[in-house]
């Protein structure tokens, strides 16, 4: 539709930089997922290199590591700016009451897309959190050691890939059932 404004400069440069952190995130991390023995290994089910990135187990991990801390700064971001400057889109105790009780279609699709955002930075800050006790789980040992085992915090960083998945195709068909294409456009330049 002619006319209609766009988003503001900050949230479509943070969407996009969203994606693209998360993207090559995901295909860093994936690359190590094949070289590791006990997830993908030399004989276990590998990802297709074609979703990948790094080549290899150490290109795999510089890519991650050389990520990461744009992706905390991109997670600080969002959680500062969702946190200060718009709490009423974050999820609060009356969302999964409106999500039971209500018959206003309008409240739950907004009930539902509050709580997406707020699982996105809970999920979020899981894999910045495992991550890094992976990363230092010497110097960070107190936070390796919150996870329990070596394997379980693996597990839960590895978790979090699909867990993002799901909650990006959850927020992409909330966009969607809202504004079409009408919304997408609008997070144009």
């Amino acid at each position: 539709m002619a006319g209609q404004p766009n988003h503001p400069l900050w949230t479509r440069a943070l969407h996009l930089a969203n994606l693209l952190v998360l993207v090559l995130m995901a295909g860093s991390g994936l690359q190590i997922y094949n070289a590791n023995p006990v997830f993908g290994g030399r004989q276990g089910p590998t990802i297709p290199a074609a979703l990948t990135l790094g080549g290899w187990l150490a290109g795999g991990r510089h890519w991650h590591f050389g990520l990461m801390g744009l992706f905390a700064l991109v997670l600080g971001s969002w959680s500062l700016l969702l946190l200060g400057l718009r709490r009423r889109r974050l999820a609060v105790a009356g969302d999964l009451q409106t999500l039971g009780a209500s018959s206003n279609a309008n409240r739950r699709r907004l009930a539902i897309h509050r709580l997406i955002y707020s699982l996105m930075l809970v999920v979020l800050a899981l894999a910045l959190l495992s991550g890094l006790a992976m990363f230092k789980p010497a110097s960070l040992w107190w936070l390796s050691g919150l996870f329990g085992s070596w394997q379980t915090l693996r597990l839960w960083h590895f978790a979090t890939v699909p867990l993002m998945v799901l909650l990006v195709l959850a927020h992409g068909l909330m966009a969607w059932r809202v504004g079409g294409w009408r919304l997408l456009r609008s997070m144009g330049p």
